[in-house]
């Protein structure tokens, strides 16, 4: 009798943990320079614990992104993170691989089953995280319907156990001349919740868990609020250049201690003519 075929051993990506590291800290210096904050909401879940496996599901308004989502991984050390990328970034920049980022092609049908035989093998293991940004493109956080790829859908239906967890991301402006860095974890979804559902009802069921999510995001973002979020990361304030000089010369002579916060600035000349 002719032998069945074996299935071909997935190659997963050796995460250098020293490299993580070195490379979160610089993300964390690179997002200081160009953001006010990166701010987790305290509205949000708790990121779920270690003995399970988690596919982190994320929307994709910006550039951003990646770094963002790095910097947020910081917060659970407990999990191995590993993260899908265009697949000619990874061929591009090798030592993304060192990183956990796994090279996805997008367009092609070999492609998506990579994505879900990669995908499937990392979560077979707990104390995992696959993180995805599932709309595979730039799309503003206000366009709905979301428009899931449905690969994360069939990713999560070969589930046997785990957790599907929606992160939201988000860019506004509020009172400084940088932008805020916004993000909030959902609430997760248990695949033992959930037995039986195939490929699309799985995506449905995600893009509602996310579009939730990114609405209480949109909610918090629109407080202005410092005190609703976590500071991840503290960023740049002021103007700067002659404007804040000339703050700083006047808190001097006042005897003032100088902040060079915008809305410093503005209640300033609220409290005094």
């Amino acid at each position: 009798m002719p032998s069945t075929p074996q299935p071909r051993p997935v190659d997963l990506p050796r995460r250098w943990p020293w490299l993580v590291r070195g490379f979160r800290k610089y993300a964390r210096r690179y997002a200081r320079k160009h953001f006010h904050a990166v701010r987790l909401s305290k509205a949000g879940h708790p990121f779920p614990p270690a003995d399970e496996p988690v596919l982190v599901v994320l929307n994709h308004p910006s550039w951003w992104d990646p770094l963002t989502g790095l910097i947020l991984s910081g917060s659970f050390t407990a999990h191995e993170h590993f993260a899908a990328i265009d697949a000619v970034a990874v061929e591009r920049y090798g030592f993304f691989k060192r990183l956990g980022f796994v090279g996805v092609d997008t367009h092609s049908l070999r492609g998506a089953a990579e994505f879900l035989r990669v995908g499937a093998a990392i979560l077979a293991e707990p104390g995992r995280a696959f993180w995805v940004t599932a709309q595979g493109r730039f799309t503003d956080p206000r366009a709905r319907p979301l428009g899931l790829r449905s690969g994360v859908g069939h990713l999560a239906a070969r589930l046997g156990r785990g957790v599907v967890v929606p992160v939201a991301f988000e860019y506004p402006f509020w009172d400084e001349r940088t932008p805020e860095a916004l993000l909030r974890v959902g609430k997760p979804v248990r695949a033992a919740d959930h037995p039986g559902l195939g490929g699309k009802e799985w995506t449905a069921v995600i893009e509602d868990a996310l579009t939730r999510t990114m609405d209480g995001l949109a909610v918090d973002a629109m407080t202005r609020d410092p005190a609703t979020f976590t500071e991840l990361v503290g960023g740049r304030t002021g103007v700067g250049g002659v404007y804040d000089l000339w703050r700083w010369a006047r808190a001097f002579v006042r005897g003032e201690r100088f902040d060079p916060s915008h809305a410093a600035a503005t209640a300033g000349r609220g409290a005094r003519p």
